[in-house]
């Protein structure tokens, strides 16, 4: 892994929002490089939504936005279901045909085609470090990711 002791190449900070679950809903990231100081913020919309797909939306185009596949990323989230997915769950839902085990049985597993993209993803990205902020706490970046998904999903 390319971690140096300075940190992470590029930081990725992420949020998802929705008016109602489901409703519409906005996602947005931020892209800090720290060596050289750019910053690059997007967010987008959908009309029918929930806070989860927002939330896996807003990590999908934060990875998509990076244009080297070796770089040493922190995605910085406050989604445990981001976190948790990616960290621990995606295995199991790989081996198990992108199904989840529900009181015993094997399930549909929701939201499986961002799963399935955010899979493709990390492997792409194979030097990632997911890191669970607290949403809604007075992290700058995580209150300006919820700003921009909020406004996104509001200005429609």
């Amino acid at each position: 892994m390319p971690e140096s002791s300075s940190g992470p190449e590029v930081l990725l900070f992420t949020d998802g929002a929705c008016g109602g679950n489901p409703g519409p809903g906005g996602w947005a990231y931020i892209l800090k490089h720290p060596k050289s100081g750019t910053v690059k913020e997007n967010s987008g919309f959908e009309a029918e939504t929930t806070n989860n797909r927002m939330e896996l939306m807003a990590v999908i185009q934060g990875l998509t936005a990076l244009t080297r596949p070796d770089v040493f990323v922190e995605v910085l989230t406050d989604s445990e279901y981001v976190r948790k997915g990616l960290e621990e769950w995606m295995a199991g839902w790989k081996k198990n045909g992108w199904k989840r085990k529900e009181k015993g049985k094997l399930a549909p597993l929701k939201n499986d085609d961002l799963w399935k993209q955010l899979d493709v993803l990390k492997a792409q990205h194979p030097h990632m470090k997911l890191t669970r902020v607290a949403g809604h706490s007075g992290h700058p970046e995580n209150d300006r990711c919820d700003e921009l998904a909020v406004a996104a999903y509001r200005e429609r």
